[in-house]
């Protein structure tokens, strides 16, 4: 096992409402060895939300993370704002 500072992320979850019935959920990650930020994945929720896509969006979370390293996945910024809008912008969910 390999325990450098490489292979350790904090994991925030942001929360965006978009209207009365729709909300998007974006995992984004710390380096700890770095210090920036990126955008995991951003799962959007529709009114009304079952058991089923709230387990998927977590295991998907987990699968993502351990397939591919975030180093390797993502786009790294200098802050949580800046990541969360390359996000957007590259996925065109703004």
């Amino acid at each position: 096992m390999n325990n450098d500072k490489e292979n350790y992320y904090r994991e925030i979850k942001i929360w965006r409402r978009v209207g009365d019935e729709q909300a998007i959920k974006y995992i984004c990650f710390q380096s700890l060895l770095t210090g920036k930020y990126c955008v995991q994945s951003a799962d959007s929720f529709y009114l009304p939300i079952g058991n089923d896509q709230v387990q998927q969006s977590e295991l998907q979370v987990v699968e993502l993370f351990i397939e591919v390293s975030p180093h390797e996945r993502c786009e790294w910024f200098d802050s949580l704002e800046e990541a969360i809008t390359q996000h957007n912008i590259f996925f065109d969910s703004d």
